[in-house]
């Protein structure tokens, strides 16, 4: 795989960014380290004077530039979405760190696209937010102040990512689901765990989370979605009693 082809992959998604400014300075981080696809969910308008002045000659990123009404659109496409994140809790689990990511996705990552996630400057990325994403990461920063502006907490991504290009064939080629291909399971299996009794009806999402998880780590592919999304209808015609015929 060759370094223009896997950077190429890569795309960088903002979920409702806040500054005009930060996001012509994301472009232009992308730019430096030779990332070129820019998602926006929602956020700050970019034809702003203000994200064009810090955007310098990363202009054309931030024009093109693709928006989407929520974070599971700018998803659906791809199939291993990182969310970064700098709170670890309950459902903040199994961060790795960018050079971490990098030799993950070299190993592993075949031809499979990729979306690097950054939430909003004040707060980031939700409990929710993070459960779209496949992987989680974090950039180790010191206790006394870690908090990263969102366009250093880019460049440093960035910069990892094209550092770890090395020219050559990627060991693993196999080929992961999209994003909405396992969004598609995972309501598929929630609708179902819930017909059969499995959820807690009052707070499904409590140990939807844990599955999601589970699988997220499994890396499956389109074919294995197929297998679990059948098993999920099978479930529900067995417990179904109206739609089986009584044995004779």
């Amino acid at each position: 795989m060759s370094e223009s082809t896997l950077l190429d992959r890569i795309s960088i998604v903002l979920v409702e960014p806040q500054t005009p400014g930060n996001v012509g300075m994301v472009c232009r981080a992308m730019k430096n380290m030779g990332l070129r696809h820019l998602r926006l969910v929602k956020g700050c308008r970019t034809d702003h004077s203000e994200a064009r002045r810090f955007a310098v000659s990363a202009r054309d990123l931030l024009d093109g530039a693709v928006r989407f009404e929520s974070l599971e659109d700018a998803l659906a496409d791809i199939e291993i979405s990182v969310a970064t994140t700098r709170r670890i809790g309950k459902y903040r689990q199994e961060t790795m760190e960018p050079a971490e990511l990098v030799t993950k996705l070299r190993e592993g990552g075949g031809s499979s696209r990729v979306a690097l996630v950054f939430g909003r400057e004040d707060n980031g990325l939700s409990t929710d937010e993070l459960a779209l994403c496949r992987w989680q990461a974090t950039i180790p920063t010191s206790d006394e102040y870690g908090s990263l502006n969102l366009a250093q907490a880019v460049l440093l991504f960035c910069y990892e990512v094209s550092r770890g290009v090395v020219p050559g064939v990627i060991t693993t080629v196999r080929e992961m689901a999209t994003a909405g291909e396992m969004e598609d399971l995972y309501g598929h299996m929630e609708k179902t765990l819930l017909e059969i009794g499995f959820l807690d009806p009052t707070n499904p999402k409590h140990l939807m989370r844990t599955i999601r998880r589970i699988l997220a780590r499994a890396e499956l592919d389109s074919r294995e979605i197929s297998v679990l999304r059948g098993m999920m209808s099978q479930m529900a015609w067995a417990t179904d009693t109206s739609k089986r015929k009584e044995l004779p």
